[in-house]
Protein backbone atom coordinates (compact mmCIF):
# COMPACT_ATOMS: atom_id res chain seq x y z
CA UNK A 1 0.00 0.00 0.00
CA UNK A 2 1.02 3.88 -1.22
CA UNK A 3 0.65 6.12 1.73
CA UNK A 4 -1.14 8.83 0.66
CA UNK A 5 -2.31 12.41 2.51
CA UNK A 6 -5.39 11.97 4.11
CA UNK A 7 -7.42 14.56 4.74
CA UNK A 8 -7.86 15.75 8.47
CA UNK A 9 -11.25 17.21 9.71
CA UNK A 10 -10.91 21.14 10.62
CA UNK A 11 -12.03 21.06 14.43
CA UNK A 12 -12.39 25.20 14.83
CA UNK A 13 -14.86 24.91 11.41
CA UNK A 14 -16.45 22.14 13.08
CA UNK A 15 -17.01 23.70 16.48
CA UNK A 16 -17.88 26.44 15.40
CA UNK A 17 -20.72 25.33 13.02
CA UNK A 18 -21.75 23.01 16.19
CA UNK A 19 -21.67 26.04 18.74
CA UNK A 20 -24.47 28.27 17.40
CA UNK A 21 -27.40 28.36 19.76
CA UNK A 22 -26.13 25.45 21.77
CA UNK A 23 -28.74 25.37 24.29
CA UNK A 24 -31.34 24.96 21.83
CA UNK A 25 -29.74 22.41 19.81
CA UNK A 26 -29.02 20.48 22.92
CA UNK A 27 -32.24 20.49 23.99
CA UNK A 28 -33.82 18.90 20.97
CA UNK A 29 -31.52 16.69 20.15
CA UNK A 30 -32.35 15.22 23.72
CA UNK A 31 -36.13 15.20 23.13
CA UNK A 32 -35.57 13.29 19.94
CA UNK A 33 -33.26 10.92 21.28
CA UNK A 34 -36.08 10.47 24.60
CA UNK A 35 -38.75 9.82 22.28
CA UNK A 36 -36.93 7.51 20.05
CA UNK A 37 -35.95 5.47 23.39
CA UNK A 38 -39.24 5.40 24.92
CA UNK A 39 -40.81 4.17 22.08
CA UNK A 40 -38.97 0.95 22.49
CA UNK A 41 -40.39 0.47 26.23
CA UNK A 42 -43.49 1.74 24.84
CA UNK A 43 -44.07 -1.11 22.50
CA UNK A 44 -42.70 -3.95 25.28
CA UNK A 45 -45.11 -2.56 28.28
CA UNK A 46 -48.34 -2.26 25.37
CA UNK A 47 -47.37 -5.48 24.43
CA UNK A 48 -47.45 -7.20 27.99
CA UNK A 49 -50.43 -5.77 28.50
CA UNK A 50 -52.68 -7.34 25.87
CA UNK A 51 -50.45 -11.05 27.46
CA UNK A 52 -52.52 -10.09 30.46
CA UNK A 53 -56.03 -8.86 29.36
CA UNK A 54 -55.73 -12.06 27.54
CA UNK A 55 -54.70 -14.25 30.21
CA UNK A 56 -57.38 -12.59 32.24
CA UNK A 57 -60.47 -12.95 30.13
CA UNK A 58 -59.53 -16.37 29.29
CA UNK A 59 -62.05 -17.89 31.19
CA UNK A 60 -64.88 -15.57 29.69
CA UNK A 61 -63.66 -15.51 25.88
CA UNK A 62 -63.74 -19.55 26.41
CA UNK A 63 -59.97 -19.52 25.06
CA UNK A 64 -59.87 -23.45 26.12
CA UNK A 65 -63.40 -24.17 24.20
CA UNK A 66 -61.80 -22.06 20.86
CA UNK A 67 -58.32 -23.57 21.08
CA UNK A 68 -60.48 -27.04 21.10
CA UNK A 69 -62.25 -26.51 18.12
CA UNK A 70 -59.65 -25.41 16.27
CA UNK A 71 -57.89 -28.30 17.06
CA UNK A 72 -60.30 -30.59 15.69
CA UNK A 73 -60.66 -28.37 12.84
CA UNK A 74 -57.34 -29.25 11.82
CA UNK A 75 -57.37 -32.23 12.27
CA UNK A 76 -60.32 -33.33 9.85
CA UNK A 77 -58.51 -31.09 7.09
CA UNK A 78 -57.01 -33.29 4.44
CA UNK A 79 -53.65 -32.93 2.50
CA UNK A 80 -54.89 -31.52 -0.38
CA UNK A 81 -55.66 -28.18 2.13
CA UNK A 82 -51.87 -28.23 2.83
CA UNK A 83 -50.93 -28.54 -0.89
CA UNK A 84 -53.36 -26.03 -1.37
CA UNK A 85 -52.08 -23.32 1.12
CA UNK A 86 -48.50 -23.91 0.48
CA UNK A 87 -48.37 -23.95 -3.36
CA UNK A 88 -50.75 -20.32 -2.78
CA UNK A 89 -48.08 -18.96 -0.44
CA UNK A 90 -45.30 -19.95 -2.30
CA UNK A 91 -47.30 -18.54 -5.37
CA UNK A 92 -47.66 -15.41 -3.60
CA UNK A 93 -43.76 -14.98 -2.14
CA UNK A 94 -42.77 -15.58 -5.82
CA UNK A 95 -44.93 -12.92 -6.94
CA UNK A 96 -43.57 -10.23 -4.02
CA UNK A 97 -39.80 -11.62 -5.00
CA UNK A 98 -40.02 -11.17 -8.65
CA UNK A 99 -41.55 -7.09 -7.92
CA UNK A 100 -39.01 -6.53 -5.32
CA UNK A 101 -35.94 -8.07 -7.61
CA UNK A 102 -37.29 -5.64 -10.46
CA UNK A 103 -37.65 -2.66 -8.75
CA UNK A 104 -34.11 -2.94 -7.01
CA UNK A 105 -32.74 -3.60 -10.55
CA UNK A 106 -34.49 -0.39 -11.98
CA UNK A 107 -34.58 1.79 -8.50
CA UNK A 108 -31.67 0.72 -6.73
CA UNK A 109 -33.35 -0.08 -3.75
CA UNK A 110 -36.10 -2.26 -2.10
CA UNK A 111 -39.80 -1.14 -2.25
CA UNK A 112 -40.57 -2.50 1.33
CA UNK A 113 -37.59 -1.21 3.03
CA UNK A 114 -38.32 2.51 1.03
CA UNK A 115 -42.39 2.09 1.83
CA UNK A 116 -40.95 1.54 6.13
CA UNK A 117 -38.53 4.07 6.01
CA UNK A 118 -40.82 6.51 4.69
CA UNK A 119 -43.93 6.07 6.57
CA UNK A 120 -43.06 3.65 9.26
CA UNK A 121 -39.80 5.06 10.36
CA UNK A 122 -41.19 8.85 11.10
CA UNK A 123 -44.21 7.46 13.24
CA UNK A 124 -41.76 4.71 15.25
CA UNK A 125 -39.65 7.75 16.25
CA UNK A 126 -36.89 7.24 13.96
CA UNK A 127 -34.50 10.22 13.30
CA UNK A 128 -32.29 10.88 10.29
CA UNK A 129 -28.69 11.01 10.91
CA UNK A 130 -27.10 14.70 10.99
CA UNK A 131 -24.00 13.29 9.34
CA UNK A 132 -25.25 12.97 6.09
CA UNK A 133 -26.27 16.35 6.17
CA UNK A 134 -23.20 17.66 8.39
CA UNK A 135 -20.47 19.28 7.38
CA UNK A 136 -17.47 17.22 5.59
CA UNK A 137 -13.56 18.10 5.53
CA UNK A 138 -12.20 18.71 2.35
CA UNK A 139 -8.48 18.25 1.39
CA UNK A 140 -7.63 21.51 2.62
CA UNK A 141 -9.23 20.87 5.95
CA UNK A 142 -11.74 23.34 5.60
CA UNK A 143 -15.13 22.27 6.30
CA UNK A 144 -17.57 22.56 3.46
CA UNK A 145 -20.97 21.34 3.10
CA UNK A 146 -21.63 17.87 0.67
CA UNK A 147 -21.67 18.89 -2.87
CA UNK A 148 -24.76 18.02 -4.58
CA UNK A 149 -25.60 16.03 -7.48
CA UNK A 150 -25.69 18.72 -10.26
CA UNK A 151 -25.74 17.52 -14.04
CA UNK A 152 -23.35 19.54 -16.58
CA UNK A 153 -24.01 19.90 -19.99
CA UNK A 154 -21.17 17.53 -21.92
CA UNK A 155 -18.64 19.17 -23.36
CA UNK A 156 -18.03 16.68 -25.96
CA UNK A 157 -21.44 16.13 -26.84
CA UNK A 158 -22.24 14.29 -30.08
CA UNK A 159 -24.47 15.77 -33.15
CA UNK A 160 -27.92 14.42 -33.50
CA UNK A 161 -28.37 14.02 -36.48
CA UNK A 162 -25.29 12.84 -38.00
CA UNK A 163 -23.97 10.45 -34.84
CA UNK A 164 -27.23 9.57 -32.23
CA UNK A 165 -29.68 9.34 -35.36
CA UNK A 166 -26.95 7.20 -37.41
CA UNK A 167 -26.82 4.92 -34.01
CA UNK A 168 -30.44 4.65 -34.84
CA UNK A 169 -30.84 3.84 -37.57
CA UNK A 170 -28.76 1.03 -37.34
CA UNK A 171 -29.60 -1.03 -34.23
CA UNK A 172 -33.21 0.82 -33.36
CA UNK A 173 -32.13 1.86 -30.23
CA UNK A 174 -32.56 5.03 -28.90
CA UNK A 175 -29.46 5.92 -27.27
CA UNK A 176 -30.72 9.33 -25.59
CA UNK A 177 -33.29 9.28 -23.28
CA UNK A 178 -36.22 11.98 -22.76
CA UNK A 179 -34.52 13.15 -19.52
CA UNK A 180 -31.45 13.90 -21.39
CA UNK A 181 -33.46 15.63 -24.20
CA UNK A 182 -35.45 17.93 -22.13
CA UNK A 183 -32.45 19.19 -20.69
CA UNK A 184 -30.88 20.14 -23.65
CA UNK A 185 -34.50 21.99 -24.80
CA UNK A 186 -33.67 23.87 -21.73
CA UNK A 187 -30.58 24.62 -22.55
CA UNK A 188 -30.83 25.67 -25.94
CA UNK A 189 -34.35 27.91 -24.80
CA UNK A 190 -32.20 29.60 -22.33
CA UNK A 191 -28.80 30.03 -24.11
CA UNK A 192 -30.69 31.24 -27.77
CA UNK A 193 -34.15 33.19 -26.96
CA UNK A 194 -31.89 35.81 -24.33
CA UNK A 195 -34.52 38.58 -23.22
CA UNK A 196 -37.71 37.44 -23.99
CA UNK A 197 -39.66 41.07 -23.76
CA UNK A 198 -37.95 41.89 -26.74
CA UNK A 199 -38.47 38.86 -29.19
CA UNK A 200 -38.71 39.09 -32.77
CA UNK A 201 -41.02 36.35 -34.45
CA UNK A 202 -38.70 34.05 -35.74
CA UNK A 203 -37.37 33.99 -32.00
CA UNK A 204 -40.40 33.21 -30.97
CA UNK A 205 -40.79 30.30 -33.04
CA UNK A 206 -37.32 29.05 -31.97
CA UNK A 207 -38.43 29.04 -28.47
CA UNK A 208 -41.39 27.07 -29.47
CA UNK A 209 -39.01 24.68 -31.52
CA UNK A 210 -36.68 23.67 -28.74
CA UNK A 211 -39.51 22.47 -26.94
CA UNK A 212 -41.12 20.18 -29.49
CA UNK A 213 -40.79 16.69 -28.59
CA UNK A 214 -40.84 15.88 -32.17
CA UNK A 215 -37.82 15.68 -34.40
CA UNK A 216 -39.42 16.43 -37.70
CA UNK A 217 -41.20 19.33 -35.82
CA UNK A 218 -38.36 21.08 -34.79
CA UNK A 219 -36.71 20.80 -38.12
CA UNK A 220 -40.13 22.05 -39.41
CA UNK A 221 -40.26 25.08 -37.12
CA UNK A 222 -36.33 25.74 -37.88
CA UNK A 223 -37.42 26.19 -41.59
CA UNK A 224 -40.39 28.65 -40.99
CA UNK A 225 -38.12 30.90 -38.84
CA UNK A 226 -35.71 30.92 -41.55
CA UNK A 227 -38.58 32.25 -44.15
CA UNK A 228 -39.14 34.50 -41.59
CA UNK A 229 -35.66 36.07 -41.29
CA UNK A 230 -33.12 34.50 -43.77
CA UNK A 231 -30.62 35.36 -41.17
CA UNK A 232 -31.98 33.59 -37.99
CA UNK A 233 -28.51 32.05 -36.77
CA UNK A 234 -30.47 29.60 -34.03
CA UNK A 235 -32.19 28.11 -36.90
CA UNK A 236 -29.57 26.86 -38.91
CA UNK A 237 -27.97 25.52 -35.07
CA UNK A 238 -30.82 23.23 -34.89
CA UNK A 239 -30.53 22.35 -38.68
CA UNK A 240 -26.91 21.82 -38.52
CA UNK A 241 -27.87 19.80 -34.86
CA UNK A 242 -30.63 17.77 -36.03
CA UNK A 243 -31.04 17.69 -39.80
CA UNK A 244 -27.79 17.26 -40.76
CA UNK A 245 -26.63 13.62 -42.00
CA UNK A 246 -23.09 14.52 -41.44
CA UNK A 247 -20.29 16.48 -39.94
CA UNK A 248 -19.35 17.87 -43.06
CA UNK A 249 -23.43 19.19 -43.65
CA UNK A 250 -23.51 19.94 -39.62
CA UNK A 251 -20.15 21.76 -40.61
CA UNK A 252 -21.52 24.12 -43.72
CA UNK A 253 -24.74 24.68 -41.58
CA UNK A 254 -22.66 26.10 -38.58
CA UNK A 255 -20.61 28.25 -40.88
CA UNK A 256 -23.96 29.67 -42.37
CA UNK A 257 -25.19 30.18 -38.40
CA UNK A 258 -22.42 31.91 -37.85
CA UNK A 259 -22.62 34.65 -40.84
CA UNK A 260 -26.00 35.32 -38.90
CA UNK A 261 -24.80 35.40 -35.50
CA UNK A 262 -24.12 39.10 -35.28
CA UNK A 263 -22.67 40.11 -31.98
CA UNK A 264 -24.97 37.72 -29.94
CA UNK A 265 -22.11 36.15 -27.31
CA UNK A 266 -24.27 32.76 -26.84
CA UNK A 267 -24.56 31.50 -30.05
CA UNK A 268 -21.29 33.11 -31.52
CA UNK A 269 -19.32 30.94 -28.47
CA UNK A 270 -21.82 28.06 -28.92
CA UNK A 271 -20.78 27.59 -33.07
CA UNK A 272 -17.40 28.71 -32.91
CA UNK A 273 -17.43 25.45 -30.39
CA UNK A 274 -19.42 23.31 -32.74
CA UNK A 275 -17.27 24.38 -35.78
CA UNK A 276 -14.05 23.28 -33.58
CA UNK A 277 -15.74 19.81 -32.60
CA UNK A 278 -16.64 19.49 -36.67
CA UNK A 279 -13.07 20.09 -37.90
CA UNK A 280 -11.84 17.74 -34.71
CA UNK A 281 -14.34 15.16 -36.20
CA UNK A 282 -13.28 15.44 -39.85
CA UNK A 283 -9.50 14.81 -39.16
CA UNK A 284 -8.50 19.03 -38.91
CA UNK A 285 -6.85 18.35 -35.62
CA UNK A 286 -4.41 21.48 -35.16
CA UNK A 287 -7.22 23.58 -36.90
CA UNK A 288 -9.46 22.40 -34.04
CA UNK A 289 -6.59 23.17 -31.35
CA UNK A 290 -6.31 26.70 -32.84
CA UNK A 291 -10.13 27.44 -33.17
CA UNK A 292 -9.93 26.44 -29.35
CA UNK A 293 -7.44 28.41 -27.71
CA UNK A 294 -9.10 31.48 -30.11
CA UNK A 295 -12.52 31.12 -28.28
CA UNK A 296 -10.82 30.58 -24.58
CA UNK A 297 -8.71 33.84 -25.04
CA UNK A 298 -11.60 35.73 -26.64
CA UNK A 299 -14.01 34.37 -24.01
CA UNK A 300 -11.85 33.86 -20.79
CA UNK A 301 -15.10 34.29 -18.56
CA UNK A 302 -16.73 31.43 -20.15
CA UNK A 303 -14.69 28.55 -18.13
CA UNK A 304 -17.98 26.94 -17.11
CA UNK A 305 -18.47 25.99 -20.40
CA UNK A 306 -15.76 23.63 -19.66
CA UNK A 307 -13.87 24.44 -23.49
CA UNK A 308 -10.61 23.63 -22.14
CA UNK A 309 -11.80 19.70 -21.90
CA UNK A 310 -12.18 19.85 -25.74
CA UNK A 311 -8.62 21.25 -26.01
CA UNK A 312 -7.29 18.56 -24.14
CA UNK A 313 -8.36 15.73 -26.04
CA UNK A 314 -7.50 17.01 -29.27
CA UNK A 315 -3.87 18.05 -28.25
CA UNK A 316 -3.94 13.95 -26.83
CA UNK A 317 -5.00 13.29 -30.16
CA UNK A 318 -2.09 15.23 -31.68
CA UNK A 319 0.02 13.46 -28.74
CA UNK A 320 1.27 17.12 -27.88
CA UNK A 321 1.56 15.90 -24.43
CA UNK A 322 3.77 19.04 -23.14
CA UNK A 323 0.50 20.64 -24.27
CA UNK A 324 -1.13 19.07 -22.53
CA UNK A 325 0.75 19.35 -18.77
CA UNK A 326 0.89 22.77 -20.07
CA UNK A 327 -2.87 22.81 -20.11
CA UNK A 328 -3.55 20.63 -16.73
CA UNK A 329 -1.38 23.43 -14.96
CA UNK A 330 -3.81 25.85 -15.34
CA UNK A 331 -7.20 23.79 -15.08
CA UNK A 332 -6.02 21.09 -12.60
CA UNK A 333 -6.15 23.21 -9.43
CA UNK A 334 -7.40 22.84 -5.77
CA UNK A 335 -9.51 25.94 -6.14
CA UNK A 336 -11.11 24.91 -9.14
CA UNK A 337 -13.81 21.99 -10.02
CA UNK A 338 -12.56 18.49 -11.09
CA UNK A 339 -14.11 16.52 -13.98
CA UNK A 340 -12.98 12.94 -15.06
CA UNK A 341 -11.34 14.40 -17.90
CA UNK A 342 -8.82 16.52 -15.45
CA UNK A 343 -8.12 13.87 -13.13
CA UNK A 344 -7.48 10.77 -15.80
CA UNK A 345 -5.81 12.82 -17.80
CA UNK A 346 -3.51 13.77 -15.47
CA UNK A 347 -3.32 10.20 -14.59
CA UNK A 348 -2.52 9.18 -18.20
CA UNK A 349 0.81 11.87 -17.97
CA UNK A 350 2.41 10.38 -15.16
CA UNK A 351 1.38 6.97 -15.76
CA UNK A 352 3.06 7.27 -19.52
CA UNK A 353 6.29 8.79 -18.03
CA UNK A 354 6.90 5.19 -16.48
CA UNK A 355 4.39 2.26 -17.72
CA UNK A 356 6.25 1.37 -20.90
CA UNK A 357 9.39 -0.35 -18.81
CA UNK A 358 6.81 -0.95 -15.75
CA UNK A 359 6.26 -4.77 -14.32
CA UNK A 360 4.58 -5.51 -11.12
CA UNK A 361 7.28 -8.53 -10.13
CA UNK A 362 9.89 -6.20 -10.51
CA UNK A 363 8.56 -3.48 -8.57
CA UNK A 364 7.25 -5.77 -5.55
CA UNK A 365 10.54 -6.86 -5.53
CA UNK A 366 12.72 -3.73 -5.68
CA UNK A 367 10.08 -1.49 -4.32
CA UNK A 368 8.26 1.62 -6.48
CA UNK A 369 10.42 4.44 -7.62
CA UNK A 370 9.64 8.03 -7.06
CA UNK A 371 8.16 8.02 -10.45
CA UNK A 372 6.04 5.44 -10.74
CA UNK A 373 4.64 6.06 -7.18
CA UNK A 374 3.30 9.43 -8.33
CA UNK A 375 1.60 7.56 -11.08
CA UNK A 376 0.32 5.05 -8.33
CA UNK A 377 -1.11 8.32 -6.41
CA UNK A 378 -2.15 9.95 -9.56
CA UNK A 379 -4.06 6.85 -10.43
CA UNK A 380 -5.60 6.68 -7.01
CA UNK A 381 -6.72 10.26 -6.81
CA UNK A 382 -8.65 9.93 -10.61
CA UNK A 383 -10.27 6.60 -9.27
CA UNK A 384 -11.46 8.01 -5.59
CA UNK A 385 -13.09 10.83 -8.28
CA UNK A 386 -14.73 8.67 -10.73
CA UNK A 387 -14.50 4.82 -9.31
CA UNK A 388 -16.60 3.96 -12.92
CA UNK A 389 -14.23 4.85 -15.27
CA UNK A 390 -11.47 1.88 -15.06
CA UNK A 391 -14.32 -0.67 -16.27
CA UNK A 392 -14.47 1.46 -19.48
CA UNK A 393 -11.30 1.69 -19.82
CA UNK A 394 -9.96 -2.04 -19.11
CA UNK A 395 -12.81 -3.04 -21.49
CA UNK A 396 -14.59 -4.65 -18.79
CA UNK A 397 -17.80 -2.87 -19.42
CA UNK A 398 -19.35 -2.22 -22.75
CA UNK A 399 -19.39 1.49 -24.55
CA UNK A 400 -22.32 3.14 -25.36
CA UNK A 401 -22.76 6.45 -26.74
CA UNK A 402 -22.62 9.24 -24.19
CA UNK A 403 -25.53 10.83 -23.30
CA UNK A 404 -25.91 15.00 -23.80
CA UNK A 405 -25.40 15.73 -20.08
CA UNK A 406 -23.17 14.24 -17.45
CA UNK A 407 -22.95 13.64 -13.63
CA UNK A 408 -19.69 14.60 -12.32
CA UNK A 409 -18.53 11.45 -10.55
CA UNK A 410 -21.35 9.29 -12.19
CA UNK A 411 -21.10 6.56 -14.63
CA UNK A 412 -22.93 8.79 -17.18
CA UNK A 413 -19.55 10.83 -16.50
CA UNK A 414 -17.47 7.51 -17.29
CA UNK A 415 -19.05 6.61 -20.13
CA UNK A 416 -18.46 10.27 -21.56
CA UNK A 417 -14.58 10.08 -20.45
CA UNK A 418 -14.19 6.60 -22.04
CA UNK A 419 -15.74 7.05 -24.84
CA UNK A 420 -13.03 9.58 -26.46
CA UNK A 421 -10.39 8.65 -24.15
CA UNK A 422 -10.01 5.23 -24.46
CA UNK A 423 -7.52 5.72 -27.86
CA UNK A 424 -5.10 7.93 -25.59
CA UNK A 425 -4.83 5.43 -22.96
CA UNK A 426 -4.33 2.46 -26.02
CA UNK A 427 -1.99 4.59 -27.66
CA UNK A 428 0.32 4.82 -23.92
CA UNK A 429 1.93 1.57 -24.49
CA UNK A 430 1.53 -0.20 -21.09
CA UNK A 431 -0.66 2.92 -19.56
CA UNK A 432 -3.75 0.27 -19.32
CA UNK A 433 -1.26 -2.54 -17.78
CA UNK A 434 -0.43 -0.08 -15.04
CA UNK A 435 -3.91 0.98 -14.76
CA UNK A 436 -5.12 -2.69 -14.27
CA UNK A 437 -2.45 -3.25 -11.43
CA UNK A 438 -2.91 -0.48 -9.69
CA UNK A 439 -7.07 0.56 -9.94
CA UNK A 440 -8.52 -1.75 -7.31
CA UNK A 441 -5.99 -0.23 -4.35
CA UNK A 442 -7.95 2.92 -4.40
CA UNK A 443 -10.88 1.06 -2.35
CA UNK A 444 -8.66 -0.21 0.46
CA UNK A 445 -7.66 3.49 0.75
CA UNK A 446 -11.32 4.39 1.23
CA UNK A 447 -13.20 1.70 3.05
CA UNK A 448 -16.32 3.66 3.41
CA UNK A 449 -16.68 5.85 0.56
CA UNK A 450 -19.82 7.44 1.32
CA UNK A 451 -18.92 8.43 4.94
CA UNK A 452 -15.28 9.83 4.43
CA UNK A 453 -13.63 10.84 1.90
CA UNK A 454 -9.96 10.16 0.71
CA UNK A 455 -8.67 13.43 -1.44
CA UNK A 456 -11.78 14.95 -2.15
CA UNK A 457 -15.56 14.68 -0.43
CA UNK A 458 -17.21 11.64 0.63
CA UNK A 459 -18.70 9.87 -2.80
CA UNK A 460 -22.01 11.30 -3.38
CA UNK A 461 -24.78 8.74 -2.45
CA UNK A 462 -27.68 10.29 -5.23
CA UNK A 463 -25.58 9.40 -8.70
CA UNK A 464 -27.15 6.40 -9.19
CA UNK A 465 -30.68 7.66 -9.25
CA UNK A 466 -29.68 10.84 -11.56
CA UNK A 467 -27.38 8.21 -14.05
CA UNK A 468 -30.37 6.09 -14.33
CA UNK A 469 -32.37 9.50 -16.05
CA UNK A 470 -29.03 10.38 -18.17
CA UNK A 471 -28.18 6.82 -19.60
CA UNK A 472 -30.49 4.50 -21.58
CA UNK A 473 -32.37 1.74 -20.47
CA UNK A 474 -30.94 -0.92 -22.37
CA UNK A 475 -27.50 0.37 -20.30
CA UNK A 476 -26.67 -1.67 -17.12
CA UNK A 477 -25.71 1.54 -14.79
CA UNK A 478 -22.27 1.01 -12.56
CA UNK A 479 -23.12 1.62 -9.03
CA UNK A 480 -20.69 2.20 -6.51
CA UNK A 481 -20.30 1.28 -3.58
CA UNK A 482 -21.37 -1.94 -4.91
CA UNK A 483 -25.06 -2.69 -3.12
CA UNK A 484 -26.09 -6.05 -1.17
CA UNK A 485 -29.02 -7.47 -2.07
CA UNK A 486 -31.94 -5.77 0.78
CA UNK A 487 -33.50 -8.01 3.24
CA UNK A 488 -36.68 -8.36 2.20
CA UNK A 489 -35.35 -9.90 -1.74
CA UNK A 490 -33.91 -12.59 0.45
CA UNK A 491 -36.53 -12.80 3.13
CA UNK A 492 -38.67 -13.86 0.11
CA UNK A 493 -36.75 -15.81 -1.71
CA UNK A 494 -36.02 -18.18 1.51
CA UNK A 495 -40.01 -18.00 2.09
CA UNK A 496 -40.54 -18.61 -1.59
CA UNK A 497 -38.52 -21.95 -1.57
CA UNK A 498 -39.13 -23.14 1.46
CA UNK A 499 -43.10 -23.02 0.84
CA UNK A 500 -42.62 -24.71 -2.05
CA UNK A 501 -40.60 -27.40 -0.43
CA UNK A 502 -43.35 -28.19 1.49
CA UNK A 503 -45.94 -27.87 -1.00
CA UNK A 504 -44.01 -29.96 -3.14
CA UNK A 505 -43.34 -33.09 0.09
CA UNK A 506 -47.20 -32.74 0.97
CA UNK A 507 -47.90 -33.44 -2.56
CA UNK A 508 -45.74 -36.12 -2.91
CA UNK A 509 -45.87 -37.65 0.76
CA UNK A 510 -49.71 -36.67 1.74
CA UNK A 511 -49.95 -39.09 4.94
CA UNK A 512 -46.93 -38.70 6.48
CA UNK A 513 -46.90 -34.58 5.86
CA UNK A 514 -50.75 -35.00 7.35
CA UNK A 515 -49.31 -36.56 10.59
CA UNK A 516 -46.44 -34.47 10.64
CA UNK A 517 -49.18 -31.36 10.15
CA UNK A 518 -51.38 -33.01 13.24
CA UNK A 519 -48.14 -33.55 15.39
CA UNK A 520 -47.14 -29.72 14.87
CA UNK A 521 -50.99 -28.30 15.26
CA UNK A 522 -51.02 -30.64 18.45
CA UNK A 523 -48.12 -29.60 20.11
CA UNK A 524 -48.98 -25.89 19.32
CA UNK A 525 -52.11 -26.27 21.30
CA UNK A 526 -51.03 -28.16 24.31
Amino acid sequence: MIPLFTAQPSGKNMEDANSSNPQSIGFTEKLKSWLSWSWTYICAVWFAMVLTMIYVLRSPLKLQDTLTSASVFLNTLTPKFYVALTGTSSLISGLILIFEWWYFRKYGTSFIEQVSVSHLRPLLGGVESSTTTGLFSSVNGEAEPRPKCKVWRNPLNLFRGAEYSRYTWVTGKEPLTYYDMNLSAQDHQTFFTGDTQQLKPEDTVMQKAWRERNPQARIRAAYQAIEMNHECAAAYVLLAEEEATTITEAERLFKQALRSAGKDINLLVYIKRRLAMCARKLGRIKEAVKMMRDLMKEFPLLGMLNIHENLLEALLELQAYADVQAVLAKYDDISLPKSATICYTSALLKARAVSEKFSPEAASRRGLSTAEMNAVEAIHRAVEFNPHVPKYLLEMKSLILPPEHILKRGDSEAVAYAFFHLQHWKRAEGALNLLHCTWEGTFRIIPYPLEKGHLFYPYPGCTETADRELLPSFHEVSVYPKKELPFFILFTAGLCSFTAMLAMLTHQFPELMGVFAKAVSCASYQ
